[in-house]
């Protein structure tokens, strides 16, 4: 069996497990699960910003969320500890499941330890595969989750979480977020961020 072909069998597997979020998130008319439609997103992402990506890079980014839901936020305090906490949670989560999946799938023990080391996003800004990854993530939110999160919080709270997610990302990474399509007040934001980075 090729690689390409494996592949698809995991991203299937992946699909069939998140497609189990009982959260929906309706997209131009329809709704899907949302941890599925988000896999989808990071894996069109990563195909447009770096097509020959690695076999582990390509598996972390379409298992980054898988079975999210099953460990809700409110099982942690909610103060910034707690967020923490639970950030890290998420991330054992997600390594451990993509390792039962792909294990089953006939993946070798190599590639299944590179996938964790991703999800557990060890080495950013050192490792290359990990900063491919954070800056994929740092992408699809900006592109598709932004705007919804702006229209919740202040202005000051929204330029705080783009300073951070702007921090994490490769020169780059920086310069295809800025290709994103986004509201001229979101523009503003951006912009008042970007400066905050600059004089960080």
């Amino acid at each position: 069996m090729s690689i390409s072909e494996k592949l698809s069998q995991a991203f299937a597997a992946f699909d069939a497990y998140n497609a189990n979020d009982p959260t929906r998130e309706v997209f131009d008319g329809t709704p899907y699960p949302k941890e599925l439609l988000y896999a989808q997103r990071m894996t069109a992402r990563l195909n447009d910003f770096q097509p020959d990506a690695s076999a582990a890079v390509r598996l972390a980014a379409r298992s980054q969320h898988i079975g999210r839901w099953e460990i809700p936020r409110n099982t942690y305090a909610m103060d910034k500890k707690g967020y923490l906490q639970w950030r890290n949670a998420e991330k054992s989560h997600h390594a451990k499941i993509a390792d039962e999946i792909l294990t089953r799938q006939g993946f070798d023990a190599a590639t299944i330890e590179q996938v964790q080391f991703l999800l557990l996003k060890k080495e950013l800004r050192t490792n290359t595969d990990t900063q491919l990854l954070e800056d994929v993530i740092c992408l699809v939110f900006i592109e598709y989750y932004l705007e919804e999160f702006a229209s919740h919080h202040e202005d000051e709270k929204v330029v705080d979480i783009l300073f951070k997610t702007m921090k994490k990302m490769s020169p780059r990474g920086l310069q295809e977020a800025g290709k994103i399509p986004v509201s001229a007040h979101m523009q503003e934001l951006i912009r008042q961020a970007a400066a905050r980075l600059t004089a960080s």
